[in-house]
């Protein structure tokens, strides 16, 4: 079988079903495993973050999604070269990574375009086992996913009774933007309280009043696309509430 990654996660879930030598190609973003990086790209961001900063990237997304534009260019007669059987994307949000619309606009009618599109932790472990069946492999998607369970499962143990630390998790900086889908989940399972983050919805802009209202007594960053560097420097100039 010859798989098309558009989508990170899904890279990384494909490497653990062993099933990398399949990989024939990926979007930009694509780094993990490792041989993913070596792979042909055939879908990259139309806006270069490593040009502007969170603000200005803030804007530029704004005006192409009021003007109805895609963020991403798909390469379209690389696609056609490579013949993939099955491409692998996601519709959950517009400014992440391709969608399946847009990946099923330019494809041949036999090529099987599958959606990712979890919310929780928990639709992720069923993700996790939904693309192994279609992909063939299904008892190592249970095993991983069934690994995922229990590794969150044992972390809620390790913290249940203590204190809950109240945090804000900054999915962005300029704006700031709460966290949302499976974030608060994960701070919540951690023994933490997300102040202002939204279990299972989309992630939202908020501002740092609103976040210094809600008394955190630690703020992480985890700007969508930016490694620990780059979101570092970006929150180098945020005036952050002292914490509770």
């Amino acid at each position: 079988m010859r798989i098309c990654s558009l989508l990170p996660s899904a890279t990384e879930i494909i490497g653990d079903l062993g099933l990398t030598d399949q990989l024939v190609g990926v979007s930009e973003e694509c780094d993990w495993p490792v041989e993913a990086r070596g792979l042909p790209v055939v879908t990259a961001s139309r806006v270069d973050p490593s040009t502007l900063s969170s603000a200005e990237i803030d804007r530029a997304v704004r005006t192409a999604l009021k003007d109805d534009l895609s963020l991403y260019a798909i390469d379209e007669q690389r696609l056609e070269e490579l013949a993939p059987d099955v491409i692998v994307t996601q519709d959950l949000c517009t400014v992440c990574a391709v969608s399946g619309g847009e990946v099923t606009s330019v494809c041949p009618m036999d090529v099987e375009v599958i959606s990712l599109n979890p919310t929780t932790l928990e639709e992720i472990a069923t993700s996790v086992e939904t693309l192994a069946e279609r992909l063939g492999v299904p008892e190592r998607g249970i095993t991983i996913a069934d690994g995922m369970r229990t590794t969150i499962e044992s972390v809620r143990r390790a913290v249940a009774g203590r204190p809950r630390r109240r945090i804000f998790v900054a999915e962005w900086v300029d704006p700031p933007f709460a966290a949302g889908h499976w974030l608060p989940e994960m701070v919540a399972a951690a023994g933490g309280e997300d102040v202002l983050g939204r279990a299972g919805q989309p992630s939202y802009a908020t501002t740092w009043e609103a976040v210094r209202a809600g008394e955190p007594g630690l703020v992480v960053v985890a700007a969508c696309g930016f490694d620990a560097r780059r979101g570092a420097a970006e929150a180098s100039g945020v005036d952050f509430p002292a914490p509770a």
